[in-house]
């Protein structure tokens, strides 16, 4: 039997959307400055695909950042911004038998045990989901779920387990996964939600009007309904109200005033549809869209080939390297070029100015992969980013190595999790299925 998805009001408010907040502009000041925490964190997730070539990725010494290994290089600019973190790991991931991609992918956030199956789905929710549904004051789209391979969540794709466990990272219940969008268009209208953003004010007001007017009729009609019904079905119609109200109230925010892009164009592939996405979520973040986002650069497993970097092989086929040189050369080099993706969204949130500090500054961005290694498809010793300020609460600029706890299993990732949830506002004693504690060293 399918289980029936669970989907709650909060989500189809998240997927209906109005208009998105006000952005945060402020003159320029010197890139000297620091954070300023009258603005709001901001979460951003960046997930890439088989795991890392873990020796031209790991610096060679504990403590302040000295020279970048290989494949950080690109991260030169903003490395005093940067936390690596070496040896956590995320147990739950480990799956049941094969399927080491699909573990890994659907417990990169959750840090929960998939049930292997193709049709019943138990997973967990997802950190950013856990933030999305306990912070308030939250804009008009609570959060955002991007990525630049597509596919749908039904059927099995790795060893006897779900889509929807290879092609998700953002949970909002243990069967519910949030899929993302990669389509740049899509991503363009839902930051602005069909409304131009260089309108006039007036066009501006026209257009909400117009929809408060239908949500106006929608009410009266609801209302008229209630009283023709049941006591449980009136439940039901108040709950629908309360949802239209609150819908009304985000329609009443004031259309975005920050610098925008132009509407992305059709076709866009690889290097430039990326780098697209890019520019689209630090818009999003940028506009107050959207504090909460998650990227997938590329699917569970993904077999994404390279060529347009000159690795003509396909990027799972390789990551199976077999201690192969030149499998290993392949890697590094699209390795690099995934964290150099990272280093262009890094450096365009730093660019833009936020009260004394930088729209980095007021935010925390998590990178990392499913795996450790393609060849093992080890969970431990995972690659992880950390990068931002976080309102000045990050430890930045420098390597942390964690040892083992337990054989090979380091602190787990999920305590890394709670200690960015808490870092945001939100306070937990446990998350997922096996956290121990707050991960207090990556703290100022």
């Amino acid at each position: 039997m399918i289980r029936k998805p669970k989907l709650s009001r909060r989500l189809f408010l998240g997927g209906a959307g109005a208009l998105v907040g006000l952005p945060m502009l402020e003159s320029l000041m010197s890139k000297t400055a620091r954070a300023d925490d009258s603005f709001p964190m901001r979460t951003l997730v960046f997930y890439v695909p088989n795991g890392m070539h873990m020796p031209a990725w790991t610096p060679s010494t504990v403590g302040p950042h000295g020279a970048l290994p290989p494949i950080l290089s690109s991260l030169e600019n903003v490395k005093d911004k940067l936390l690596i973190l070496s040896g956590l790991s995320n147990q739950p991931a480990k799956p049941d038998g094969p399927g080491d991609h699909a573990g890994g992918t659907s417990g990169f956030l959750t840090c929960a045990h998939a049930n292997k199956s193709e049709s019943d789905i138990q997973l967990g929710i997802s950190m950013d989901q856990v933030l999305a549904n306990e912070l308030g004051d939250q804009p008009s789209i609570g959060s955002m779920q991007s990525g630049s391979e597509g596919g749908a969540s039904a059927g099995g794709c790795d060893s006897g387990y779900s889509c929807a466990y290879t092609r998700n990272i953002s949970w909002t219940s243990e069967t519910q996964p949030l899929p993302k969008t990669v389509n740049a268009k899509v991503v363009f209208d839902q930051i602005f939600q069909g409304a131009d953003p260089n309108a006039t004010l007036q066009e501006q007001q026209r257009r909400k009007l117009y929809r408060t007017s239908v949500l106006d009729y929608v009410t009266g009609e609801a209302k008229t309904l209630k009283n023709k019904l049941g006591h449980h079905d009136q439940l039901k119609v108040d709950e629908y109200l309360t949802g239209v109200f609150e819908l009304e109230q985000r329609i009443n925010k004031p259309a975005p005033q920050c610098e925008a892009i132009a509407r992305p164009e059709d076709g866009l592939k690889n290097a430039d549809h990326i780098r697209t996405m890019s520019d689209l979520m630090v818009l999003a973040l940028q506009c107050d869209a959207t504090r909460i986002i998650t990227y997938m650069l590329g699917n569970a497993g993904s077999n994404r080939n390279y060529s347009f970097i000159g690795v003509s092989d396909n990027h799972h086929a390789i990551s199976h390297h077999q201690k192969l040189q030149a499998n290993y050369d392949k890697l590094q080099t699209i390795g690099t070029w995934e964290v150099a993706q990272l280093a262009y969204l890094l450096e365009r949130m730093d660019a833009i100015t936020e009260g004394t500090g930088t729209l980095l500054d007021h935010s925390m961005v998590l990178f990392s992969s499913e795996i450790e290694d393609g060849n093992t498809h080890a969970h431990y010793n995972l690659p992880v980013l950390l990068a931002g300020g976080a309102h000045g609460k990050l430890a930045t600029g420098q390597h942390l190595k964690f040892d083992p706890i337990e054989g090979k299993w380091g602190p787990p990732i999920a305590n890394l999790f709670l200690s960015m949830m808490e870092i945001t506002g939100v306070k937990r004693d446990s998350f997922g299925d096996n956290s121990t504690g707050k991960l207090t060293e990556i703290l100022s």
